[in-house]
């Protein structure tokens, strides 16, 4: 018995419904994502290949003996990606399984304080808001955490949840301030947060000096160590259990807007201030609580860097994480598991650079001009399109799609 071949028209609708929905996949945001760090890590690649000694000197004698050239390229752009890899995610060449598996706990302790931040970002993003207060807020959480770790005694578990609870209000409370003076007078949060990082930073150095954080007996800006049972437990290796805080921020903030009423608000006014307005919500207050989740999340990252990794309260605890928390919340599209994806990916970036630089003596700022560059190209859309070839969202494939369930109803 012979198949039955499906009409012409039947054949060309299904054909245009498959070239539709791959048509959108290519156009979705995650796929301009990738593109983007693919094309941040070939630039890198060239970068490493220039700054190569090798290739240089293979270049001199390039068109009689091409092959040594780009066998150079080959080994130097490979030693360093295979170093990343052995530093972020799997060492073949350690002694034993936990050797081998330690890049990764190592990628992951990156990753806690950055994704955290980011979501702090992120939160911020959805309700129309830019949150660049997040070295600000991330010290004032440390500081916080880092005072109930050293001067407060409790219990070994109960010292741990007070002094994270303490993080995350401090910096709760400081990003709160933000929201306030919004609300309230209208001031843009890019200047009250920019402002609020410089006070907080030059608070913090101040109190570094004074009894209130300084430790005893010496004259250096630096805290008492925290208490050991005030200290994350270890999971494994260095990576703690402000990990595990940080994938139930995730889960929350998850959870937030996908399934409670405050995460719908919060959006709406993200949307248009002035249609919630309209609708009846209070857009000062929905201000008000987004800084302070958003400082909440911050404070998650200080308290994992005093009480996860550094136990001292130095200037510097905060580092780079506040800006970083930027490019992590803007490359995960602000959605929660998004924020994590690349939260993990900059982290493996992190742990994986310092294995690159002392295996192949790549310098480390050729992760950085990544990290650059990827932030570049998601700024600009049109160009990572244009280079791979992708397609626009929505338009044609959407009109295909639209046909398509018209046509069937």
């Amino acid at each position: 018995m012979s198949a039955v071949v499906p009409p012409v028209e039947e054949r060309d609708r299904r054909d245009g419904r498959v070239s539709a929905v791959v048509r959108e996949i290519m156009s979705g945001s995650i796929v301009l994502s990738l593109a983007a760090i693919l094309l941040s890590f070939v630039i890198g690649g060239i970068l490493i290949a220039a700054s190569d000694e090798d290739v240089q000197e293979t270049s001199g004698y390039f068109f009689a003996r091409p092959g040594d050239m780009l066998g150079a390229i080959a080994e130097a752009v490979g030693g360093a990606y295979g170093a990343l890899l052995r530093g972020a995610v799997f060492n073949p060449r350690g002694d034993s399984l936990g050797e081998m598996l330690g890049p990764i706990s190592e990628t992951l302790v990156y990753a806690t304080p950055l994704v955290a931040a980011g979501l702090g970002v992120a939160v911020a993003f959805r309700a129309g808001l830019f949150n660049i207060g997040g070295t600000g807020q991330i010290v004032a959480g440390a500081a916080f955490a880092g005072w109930v770790g050293f001067a407060v005694d409790l219990p070994p578990v109960l010292h741990v949840v007070v002094a994270l609870i303490a993080g995350i209000v401090g910096a709760a409370f400081w990003a709160g301030i933000v929201g306030i003076l919004k609300a309230r007078t209208g001031a843009h949060e890019v200047i009250l947060t920019i402002m609020l990082n410089y006070i907080a930073l030059r608070l913090f150095d101040y109190l570094l000096t004074t009894p209130v954080l300084q430790q005893p007996g010496t004259v250096n800006p630096i805290s008492p160590p925290v208490s050991v049972d005030a200290m994350f437990p270890s999971i494994v290796g260095r990576l703690h259990w402000g990990f595990v805080a940080m994938l139930l921020a995730v889960v929350a903030i998850w959870w937030l807007f996908a399934k409670s009423n405050l995460g719908f608000k919060i959006r709406a006014v993200g949307l248009s201030p002035s249609a919630a307005r309209t609708a009846g919500i209070n857009v000062g207050l929905i201000y008000v609580v987004t800084f302070a989740i958003a400082g909440g999340l911050m404070g998650i990252a200080g308290s994992a860097q005093i009480l996860g990794t550094e136990r001292t309260l130095t200037g510097g605890i905060a580092g780079s994480i506040g800006f970083d928390a930027i490019t992590v919340a803007l490359l995960g599209r602000s959605k929660p598991f998004g924020v994590l994806a690349a939260g993990i990916l900059f982290g493996a970036l992190r742990a994986g650079s310092r294995t690159m630089q002392a295996s192949e003596g790549v310098p480390v700022d050729i992760v950085l001009v990544v990290q650059s560059f990827i932030v570049l190209f998601l700024a600009a859309p049109p160009l990572v399109r244009a280079i791979f070839r992708l397609p626009a969202p929505g338009s044609r494939a959407t009109a295909i799609l639209s046909r398509s369930k018209g046509a069937k109803a």
